[in-house]
């Protein structure tokens, strides 16, 4: 279950099902596999492995998919989730979602993630707009960044690319892990920008991916964990950020010495959720704990016996909690816009 804040004085166990361990060494195994100590990376082994499903118009548990071309050369394009049929609301809110991955690895069409914008989609509901964005090392910083805010803007400057129930005005920013990252940057340029429709109320950072150059207490702690070891957050940075940058480069550090300062910015409202099993968490936390002391409004909830992207793997109770505390936010951020 999850928390607030508060944290119980009892150590947390991991405790997890057998498929997802095993779901988890795979994917731990297959990065290791993928990544070279030169910075480079195996694309062909992961595009090989990592089987795109198709948009399907025809819907699928009450969901329809199309894609959309953003920009042809540069391969940014987006999957648009629609509820079918409609709910009966005369309008829906607007979810643009960056994938997890480390900025590396995995996009839309990835079944993991289709299958989280499905249910989101479905369960809150809402039009969801997952994002294609080039990856690292082959594109590096600010790539991922750029790529994101072209999107939204697209979006913007081209209504008819949603369908007539999506309402633009009603627009949260959401990601997991690295997409949270994305969220984050991309929510900072929606900020400084003047938007024709387009209105951000909310952003949703699930298990963010931050760093720094330090070793925080959770990185110590939980060096070896799945998918976020610490080597690997090493690598991944490292072939993200521009040559010469260190860890509290503002991309990666985004609450540390080279901070952007929000103080002036509309901000959205945001939630940030957290695993205890995460060695990410203390950075998660420290973003939590610098978007109050900017000024701009935020929750945390906690997972303590959680792993990171814990919420992909939908036999896990936490996943569907965490989609019911997601549309929790989203109606209540609704209500206070109306």
């Amino acid at each position: 279950m999850a928390s607030s804040t508060t944290k119980s004085s009892e150590k947390p166990k991991l405790i997890l099902p057998w498929k997802t361990k095993l779901a988890m060494s795979i994917a731990s195994a297959l990065t290791d596999a993928a990544t070279h100590s030169d910075g480079t990376i195996n694309r062909r082994l992961l595009n090989f492995l990592d089987r795109k499903t198709p948009p399907k118009a025809t819907p699928i548990n009450g969901v329809s998919t199309k894609d959309v071309t953003v920009d042809a050369a540069n391969n940014v394009w987006f999957r648009v989730f629609t509820p079918t049929p409609a709910p009966s609301a005369v309008s829906l809110p607007v979810i643009i979602f960056f994938h997890g991955g480390g900025f590396a690895f995995l996009s839309p069409a990835s079944p993991n993630y289709d299958a989280v914008c499905r249910r989101f989609c479905r369960k809150i509901p809402a039009v969801v707009v997952s994002v294609n964005y080039r990856l690292c090392p082959e594109h590096r910083y600010p790539t991922q960044y750029d790529d994101g805010f072209s999107a939204v803007k697209f979006i913007d400057e081209n209504r008819a690319s949603l369908p007539e129930i999506a309402d633009v005005s009603k627009c949260f920013i959401a990601g997991d892990s690295a997409g949270a990252n994305i969220a984050h940057h991309v929510a900072v340029r929606v900020c400084q920008s003047e938007l024709q429709q387009l209105r951000l109320i909310g952003l949703i950072s699930i298990q963010p991916y931050f760093g720094g150059e330090e070793r925080t207490e959770s990185e110590l702690r939980l060096t070896n964990a799945p998918l976020v070891s610490v080597a690997r957050t090493d690598w991944l940075w490292k072939v993200l950020l521009p040559d010469g940058s260190d860890r509290d480069h503002p991309a990666s550090n985004v609450s540390g010495p080279n901070a952007t300062d929000l103080s002036g910015l509309d901000y959205p409202d945001t939630l940030v959720f957290v695993g205890g099993f995460d060695p990410l968490q203390d950075w998660q936390r420290r973003y939590y704990e610098w978007l109050k002391k900017s000024g701009k409004k935020a929750q945390i909830i906690e997972y303590p016996n959680m792993i990171h992207a814990f919420y992909v793997f939908p036999n896990l109770p936490e996943a569907s909690q965490l989609i019911s505390q997601v549309k929790d936010f989203i109606t209540n951020r609704l209500s206070n816009n109306n």
